[in-house]
């Protein structure tokens, strides 16, 4: 239950209550934690199931009595993640259930907020208008944990805002999801928000990394956009080495086409399970770094294909396109979204530091039991490849997590934020 080296003070905890009483599962937490960080805390995570959505309103005012003063943010969700009395980590969707995360974190600067729409800087605003509404230094290279409401309309603007004021700095987080009719609630700092974003700036000894899984594998080939308006490729060109146009002009070999005449083909050469997969979980990867050559998986942004103009062979995505990147069309299903992360988490394992003290999982709705017909399935193989590390979280409806150099709202993804020291 606890991470990181209790000699230095860095702690980390994570705790799972699925009492069905609020104030059973609050004292069962909130004891819970407390025994097992041994020392004051200096900042919370809370996360609380749909179920509880009437009590929302009791929550903070509950942990109130039980906690010291300290910077905590947390949001509602059809499912929460925590750790429940071993080691292993647990998923609790669609019943009561509360995760509170707690953490002593010396040298390492917190600054809690909550925002709504209309406080936004314009997106051409200067970078000091957004360290103006946060109070956050842009020297300090704060790290960000994110919330928002279903209902908050500026999420892209406010993420481009921050990757724009603070270009080094982790953004991940996610938006509270809620059972059908009920509110999805925020809290930061003992008060329940209804609307807007809340969220936690962490600054100093501390580095937050992350692992986005967006559950697809590629097929096919790369090719790049040659011509496209908004969100509408018209044209494709496939290349035999993968290279952009050289400067100055020099040959290559190429071949332009319609997206719908690439797309034909390559559905020709799938297997059966693959096409049958392609009728309804065929998505495009837009690549991230234009730069790249030899493109992985994860370095695309998968957006949704949202349909095919037939007479001229063009096709919709859920995101803007323009001439010059790279797509790659993906499938998405259980196997592939498990091969996914897997690949993934081995991947951070073999190039990272292992001295992770705790980490926060922000998974799809669409996800769990959902997509893999068993319970406990992210959360179960992160903890095989980080056994030690306490993970908290919860089921959105929208997760928040960085593809490339920029920061980006995600959906059927899993995104992890690993908090470890400098």
């Amino acid at each position: 239950m606890t991470g990181g080296d209790i000699a230095n003070s860095i702690q980390w905890v994570s705790t799972l209550s699925t009492r069905p009483s609020l104030e059973a599962a609050v004292d069962d937490v909130v004891q819970k934690a407390q025994a097992a960080l041994l020392c004051t805390p200096d900042i919370g995570f809370v996360f609380i199931a749909a179920a509880f959505a009437s009590e929302y309103s009791r929550l903070m005012p509950l942990l109130q009595e039980r906690l010291p003063a300290i910077p905590i943010i947390g949001c509602g969700g059809t499912g929460v993640v925590g750790t429940k009395g071993d080691s292993q980590p647990q998923e609790v969707e669609d019943e009561p259930a509360i995760a509170l995360t707690l953490a002593t974190l010396p040298g390492v600067t917190v600054r809690s907020f909550q925002l709504t729409a209309e406080q936004l800087p314009d997106l051409d605003s200067a970078p000091d208008a957004w360290v103006e509404l946060l109070g956050v230094p842009i020297d300090d290279q704060p790290q960000f944990v994110l919330l928002a409401d279903q209902s908050f309309s500026k999420i892209n603007d406010l993420l481009q805002g921050l990757d724009f004021a603070y270009p080094g700095s982790t953004k991940v987080g996610g938006i509270a999801s809620a059972a059908a009719n009920d509110g999805s609630g925020l809290f930061c700092d003992y008060r329940l928000h209804r609307e807007g974003v809340v969220g936690l700036a962490l600054s100093g000894n501390v580095v937050v990394e992350t692992i986005v899984a967006q559950g697809c594998r590629p097929i096919g080939q790369p090719y790049w956009v040659t011509d496209g308006e908004r969100n509408i490729v018209l044209g494709l060109e496939e290349q035999a080495d993968s290279s952009p146009v050289p400067l100055g002009g020099g040959s290559r070999v190429s071949q332009k086409r319609t997206p719908l005449e690439v797309l034909q083909d390559l559905i020709q050469t799938l297997d059966e399970d693959d096409r049958m997969l392609a009728q309804n979980a065929l998505f495009v990867g837009v690549a991230q770094n234009e730069f790249k050559q030899e493109l992985e998986q994860g370095d695309f942004l998968i957006r949704s294909l949202l349909g095919v103009d037939p007479r001229v062979g063009a096709i919709a995505i859920g995101d803007r396109i323009r001439p010059g990147q790279r797509i790659q069309f993906h499938l998405r299903d259980a196997q592939a979204s498990a091969e996914d992360l897997e690949m993934l988490l081995e991947r951070y394992q073999q190039t990272k530091p292992t001295d992770a003290i705790g980490a926060l999982m922000f998974a799809c709705v669409g996800r769990g039991e959902r997509l893999y017909d068993e319970p406990n399935f992210d959360s179960r193989l992160f903890s095989r490849y980080f056994p030690d590390v306490p993970l908290s979280g919860f089921f959105c409806s929208g997760e928040i997590g960085p593809v490339g150099n920029s920061t980006f709202l995600h959906g059927f993804t899993s995104v992890f934020g690993i908090v470890r020291q400098p």
